[in-house]
């Protein structure tokens, strides 16, 4: 054979191995991405302090693997979500803020509004999105759109929920959270909360409740065992990264705990030190929900070493809505998330202003702190970015905005220009402050809150006020009037469903 082509033969085949091997090495360097994800965990639940100094909850509470994870990464101390549980899960799900996607209050019963909503004296409430995130279109009361973990997987990503999903109502496609993109699906189902805790009550899987809703499913291999459910499912996550590193491929875990949500129920494993530290039962069993879910956190992290997978894995802390303190708690109401205004539920901060921290190895800067604002649909284009994703397709219209410049400089890409937006034409249930139907702005340092069921306003400056004491409606008319437009022009622009008035039947005005 002629040298010159047994040369360019070789040149050839070496060129095509070097690509082959440029291309594999480029699939091996997307990161690993894990979304640990806590259900109702307020913003001073932790012994993290995200405030510019130490507070009573931050000593009450042992979270030595928070304090880890942000000593490793970037703690955020503006990260907003929304009230409740649903909104908070479609918005991160599909990059929609919530009066966009409509699926503004928790999902359960298909086709069906709360009781609490079709009783109302006052309001009439809109048809919602009860129905929740749909992957299809054609479903009524659901909002059809391509969720996360669907991009991802089309990214190459191997796709892990583990936990509590509550995407959508029951009998419809995504109250399997494999419908909307997951490869496995542990746990997860249409309810938002457990109906127990405890292997040994086989984590409500009994005769007494078998046409309930709340039982938590697929952990059969737990039943009449003396294991919480937190460990439980952070067993079953490590298991199913395991299968993920069998694949050769990146994995994404949405590690989305039911831990804090109700029923209060004690870990026995942490219970006698939080009762001699003085609480209460109530309070010394819902200290003991977050130290499992931190242990759960410890584990995973220690999985990431002993995996060598720590250098390459992204891992984002966040909580879907304030702390409960309506009822339920242990103490006076609506002061559990002190120096926050009330909690679950409301506008207030309290209710929306969650603990937040982001690991990512050589891009965020250890023992960092970030004191930009931003909310829960920001997640989506963020996560799509840190995979490598550059360029997507959806079917809905996307309202969040990529973190990754703050997460390279605290000082770049400030958010103070960009405003927040919140919306709930719904009722929740127990009342307290900033509880009720209500839509909300926060733009820079100010946040204006408008009421539905009086259509009145509340003016608050956050960086001086950040318990919301001072409500400033009546003596700065002008920037009430300037966030008001703002508001109201963002509502018209996504078609905001607003409620009722029953006495005059009159619908509630835009702002």
């Amino acid at each position: 054979m002629n040298k010159s082509i047994v040369t360019f033969l070789l040149l050839f085949t070496l060129l095509c191995c070097s690509r082959e091997q440029q291309e594999n090495v480029t699939s091996q360097s997307k990161p690993n991405i894990i979304l640990f994800f806590v259900d109702d965990m307020g913003w001073q639940d932790t012994s993290v302090p995200f405030w510019h100094k130490r507070t009573r909850s931050n000593d009450r509470y042992g979270t030595p693997n928070m304090e880890r994870l942000a000593a490793e990464g970037m703690k955020f101390t503006q990260a907003y979500a929304t009230p409740v549980c649903s909104p908070t899960r479609v918005s991160l799900m599909t990059g929609m803020n919530a009066a966009r996607h409509r699926v503004t209050n928790w999902t359960l019963r298909k086709d069906a509004l709360q009781p609490m909503e079709t009783n109302h004296k006052e309001l009439t409430f809109p048809r919602w999105n009860v129905n929740g995130l749909c992957p299809v279109p054609g479903l009524g009361y659901s909002v059809h759109a391509d969720a996360l973990p669907k991009l991802l997987k089309a990214a190459g990503y191997f796709t892990i929920h583990a936990g509590k999903a509550h995407f959508g109502a029951i009998d419809t496609p995504a109250e399997d959270p494999r419908a909307i993109g997951f490869d496995v699906n542990i746990a997860g189902h249409a309810a938002g909360g457990p109906k127990s805790y405890l292997g040994t009550e086989n984590f409500g899987n009994t005769e007494e409740f078998k046409d309930s809703p709340w039982p938590v499913p697929g952990l059969e291999k737990y039943h009449g065992k003396d294991i919480f459910l937190t460990e439980a499912l952070t067993l079953e996550a490590k298991s199913a990264m395991d299968s993920a590193l069998k694949s050769d491929a990146p994995f994404f875990l949405y590690m989305s705990h039911y831990a804090v949500h109700v029923p209060i129920m004690g870990d026995n494993r942490y219970l006698q030190k939080y009762l001699d530290a003085g609480l209460d039962t109530i309070e010394a069993k819902y200290a003991t929900l977050i130290e499992g879910m931190d242990k759960s956190l410890g584990d995973i992290m220690d999985y990431l070493q002993e995996r060598q997978l720590a250098d390459n894995t992204v891992i984002l802390f966040m909580s879907d809505n304030g702390g409960l303190s309506a009822h339920g708690r242990g103490g006076r109401p609506h002061t559990h998330n002190k120096p926050l205004a009330s909690g679950k539920g409301s506008i207030y901060e309290g209710g929306i202003r969650e603990p937040m921290i982001v690991k990512w190895p050589g891009v965020a800067a250890p023992g960092s702190s970030n004191h930009n604002y931003l909310i829960i649909e920001d997640f989506f284009p963020t996560i799509l970015e840190m995979a490598g994703v550059g360029e997507y397709k959806t079917v809905q219209a996307i309202d969040g905005q990529s973190f990754v410049s703050l997460l390279k400089d605290t000082t770049s890409g400030q958010t103070t220009e960009r405003p927040l937006f919140w919306h709930y034409p719904n009722h929740w249930g127990p009342n307290g402050p900033g509880i009720g139907a209500f839509s909300a702005v926060r733009l820079g340092d100010w946040k204006l809150i408008y009421y539905h069921l009086d259509e009145s306003y509340e003016l608050f400056n956050i960086a001086d006020d950040i318990g919301e004491q001072q409500d400033l409606a009546q003596a700065n008319p002008a920037k009430k009037a300037e966030l008001s437009k703002i508001l109201g022009s963002f509502l018209k622009k996504v078609g905001a469903q607003l409620p009722w008035h029953k006495p005059t039947g009159k619908k509630v005005a835009y702002p």
